[in-house]
């Protein structure tokens, strides 16, 4: 029954992402065979450099989980962690948003390690970080624009991105929220739950006392957050639009909140509405918009195919691994 749900959920949200792209192309009257044009007339030299940026954004993302793993005591070859990874990203393209790799990574290295509850705290902590640089990024382009975007429509969506993030923040370090939820979810039934949360409480905990990898791992996101909005600049470039860069560090950390959302598959079609509707506002024609958004989902899909390759090809060697049952040593902080 467990499996019909997981099957019957990833085909509606199949079903999802195939109703947002009608929709968005009928209520936008976009002319697939114009947007092919667009797409196949896009300047090659720049979307090969916007492609080789993007490659800088999964390097650092990679280099970040590495950082959080050591942290927590899990020291493990380069080469094993990277098949994790690399599962991650291949997944992440036909699971719900980029939380499906996620959970894919973390149950890959937890199966190698026998560390459940510390690879999924630093998993969970990896993506919060992520969003906090997200954040940072997004603040400091509304500063920096000096009030080229005053969109009451983006402006409420920085305060709920804002507000989404002060309260994961409070849940998972303010003491008294903490024990007025644990309380509430004492209630029948919630039990797994209870503990799943607790456990996944304590181990975070474990990381208040490395406060310059905290740093380094914000550093890190902010970083992140700079550089991919940079490789969408070359998109679009390379399809035309030719709009300040201070309007992608603005617009683009609100979409990838927004995707963090499980509605669609990889975010299909759900970003490509969000491109239309952010990008509208500096001017950008619809039907460029997704052609950008397409391009850059393509960026996604080549990306995730490398990773899936090597996930793939790496079977054998992670099965002999998992039956010859590694001893990865934790340190105690």
């Amino acid at each position: 029954m467990n499996i019909f749900k997981k099957i019957l959920a990833v085909f509606l949200r199949v079903g999802i992402s195939a109703i947002l792209l009608v929709l968005l192309f009928k209520f936008n009257k976009i002319d697939l065979h114009k947007l092919l044009i667009d797409i196949k007339g896009a300047d090659k030299v720049l979307l090969a450099v916007g492609f080789l940026i993007f490659f800088i954004v999964y390097l650092l993302g990679f280099l970040r989980w590495q950082m959080l793993l050591k942290s927590a005591g899990i020291n493990i070859p380069l080469k094993r962690l990277a098949i994790s990874f690399s599962g991650g990203v291949f997944f992440s393209i036909f699971l719900p948003s980029t939380i499906g790799g996620d959970l894919v990574r973390a149950a890959d290295l937890a199966g190698h390690t026998q560390k459940t509850k510390e690879v999924i705290a630093t998993v969970f902590l990896d993506r919060l970080s992520g969003y906090i640089g997200l954040v940072i990024v997004v603040i400091l382009a509304l500063l920096f624009a000096k009030g080229m975007v005053e969109d009451k429509v983006v402006l409420s969506s920085v305060i709920v991105i804002i507000a989404v993030l002060a309260l994961v923040i409070l849940v998972l370090f303010n003491s008294f929220i903490y024990s007025r939820i644990t309380k509430f979810l004492s209630t029948p039934g919630a039990g797994r739950i209870k503990e799943m949360i607790k456990g996944l409480h304590h181990e975070i905990h474990i990381f208040r006392n490395h406060r310059k990898m905290i740093l380094g791992n914000l550093f890190i996101s902010f970083m992140i957050q700079v550089i991919a909005p940079v490789s969408v600049y070359f998109i679009a470039l390379s399809l035309g639009i030719q709009i300040d860069l201070i309007y992608y560090f603005i617009f683009l950390p609100i979409i990838g909140a927004i995707t963090l959302l499980p509605v669609a598959i990889g975010g299909l079609g759900l970003r490509e509405s969000l491109f239309v509707v952010y990008f509208a506002k500096a001017g950008v024609v619809k039907q460029l918009a997704i052609a950008m958004s397409l391009l850059s989902f393509a960026f996604i899909i080549i990306y995730g195919a490398l990773g899936g390759l090597i996930y793939v090809l790496t079977v054998r060697h992670r099965w002999v691994q998992h039956n010859a049952s590694p001893q990865v040593h934790r340190k105690h902080a």
